[in-house]
């Protein structure tokens, strides 16, 4: 019992003298940019958590290293996932790394069928792909490597992907084109193989990495002081650093910012904890101006590579659509309108969706994001969408609202709430006029 009590007393000390060595002026400072480097890691800790570990969840996936796949197309009755897709069915993993690499194993697959493995780490970077795209149609075992890792590229392996953390995840998505390709997708999802790479290599395994201890997600501590008890337990995955990231972590410590560190507010100065306050609802306000001008994905998505300290970035693209591909693999953009107004889409010929693979657009009401129940069941429409018109020139007009069109134009009819609805259109594979910016969605506009 001494024994626990003076180490108490120590961390406790520990954290007071820590988050006291700056300035109240510095320390608000410091923790705005903390918390902007945080809250995308938060936003998506929320969510592995739930499917990792809480077998409580809905969406629990059954734990770690191990696949859950989601097959049937999604309806109004939905509601665990919030902006679901039913053009690509959902694949997801989490992987703890610490103990051994992990081997993903895909099969061929026809060169209509598309298919893709985002793999994200804890900073919601999107560090690999395997899929058509980036590693074809033919089948292949892919190494998925934690920091600590230090090993080549073993026998059967095609390529070694690193990650910068311990614990990361895929979200995979296969094509579905339509309730009666159910069957095949399942069947394909079901050769998405994991395994440890020593059981790939049939070589005995090693110790297991310890256990543990996941904090409750919190969604009111996460937006306050206490953000850096979720910062703190998540950098102990993240180690070391990355080179871009030594100076700024280093500057976090003064607030009491460290990999598994202690944070316990009790006991950090009440002018402190309030200076830490401050600097979060400045970082949270940074996010949301963001947010509120940025209309498509640019930028948002990608690789350590492509945003390197972009972290306002990073987080509007997991406020907007958390786990969204990198520009490469596909194009996102969508409207906000109002279903009690008819309105209208028009593409030109010149301007259909540039996608190599295929492109849709979805309907969610607002604001829980969720598919929209109307009479005809049609949730989103797109290239792939049976008896869609064209116009005698290649040109293609799509009517949204909560009212039909009329009888000759419900073929390009997506139905809408007589409120306020998101609609979210996805270019797969887009063109370089898409990812640069030159390819922009028409205006929606008031029907005829």
């Amino acid at each position: 019992m001494i024994v626990r009590t003076c180490t108490a007393l120590v961390v406790a000390f520990s954290i007071v003298a820590t988050a006291q060595a700056a300035s109240p002026a510095e320390t608000r400072a410091i923790a705005k940019d903390a918390y902007i480097y945080a809250f995308a890691m938060m936003e998506s800790y929320q969510t592995w958590r739930l499917q990792a570990v809480d077998k409580s969840a809905k969406g629990y996936i059954g734990g770690f290293n191990v696949f859950r796949h989601y097959s049937e197309p999604f309806t109004p009755a939905n509601k665990d996932i919030v902006t679901p897709n039913n053009d690509t069915p959902y694949s997801w993993a989490w992987l703890d790394l610490r103990a051994e690499p992990m081997v993903i194993s895909v099969p061929a697959v026809r060169k209509d069928r598309y298919y893709v493995m985002q793999w994200i780490d804890l900073f919601t970077q999107n560090f690999a792909y395997v899929g058509v795209r980036r590693t074809g149609f033919g089948a292949g075992s892919y190494l998925i490597a934690g920091p600590q890792w230090t090993g080549g590229k073993p026998e059967g392996i095609k390529r070694v992907f690193r990650a910068e953390t311990d614990i990361v995840g895929t979200l995979t998505r296969t094509s579905l084109s339509g309730p009666e390709d159910v069957a095949k997708v399942k069947a394909l999802q079901a050769q998405y193989k994991l395994q440890p790479l020593s059981a790939f290599l049939g070589q005995p395994a090693p110790p297991r990495a310890p256990a543990i201890s996941f904090p409750p997600y919190d969604k009111a501590r996460a937006r306050s002081h206490d953000f850096i008890r979720y910062l703190n337990f998540l950098l102990q995955f993240a180690e070391p650093p990355h080179p871009s990231e030594v100076a700024i972590r280093k500057r976090f410590e003064k607030i009491g910012i460290g990999p598994g560190k202690p944070w316990d507010a009790s006991k950090v100065d009440k002018d402190v904890l309030a200076a830490i306050d401050d600097g979060v609802k400045d970082g949270q306000a940074a996010i949301d101006a963001l947010a509120a001008k940025t209309f498509d994905t640019n930028g948002l998505f990608g690789s350590r590579e492509q945003l390197k300290t972009s972290y306002l970035k990073r987080d509007v693209g997991a406020l907007k659509g958390l786990y969204g591909n990198s520009i490469e693999e596909a194009w996102y953009g969508g409207y906000v309108g109002d279903g009690s107004k008819p309105s209208m889409i028009h593409f030109t010929k010149a301007n259909l969706p540039p996608a190599k693979f295929f492109w849709s657009a979805t309907l969610y009401t607002l604001p829980d994001r969720f598919l929209y129940a109307n009479p005809i069941n049609r949730y989103s429409i797109g290239d792939r969408t049976k008896g869609l018109v064209y116009g005698k020139d290649g040109s293609l007009t799509l009517y949204v609202g909560n009212a039909s069109p009329g009888k000759d134009k419900e073929s390009n009819w997506l139905p809408a709430p007589a409120a306020k609805y998101s609609l979210v259109a996805r270019v797969y594979g887009p063109s370089e006029a898409a990812r640069t910016g030159k390819w922009k969605l028409p205006p929606l506009q008031p029907a005829p």
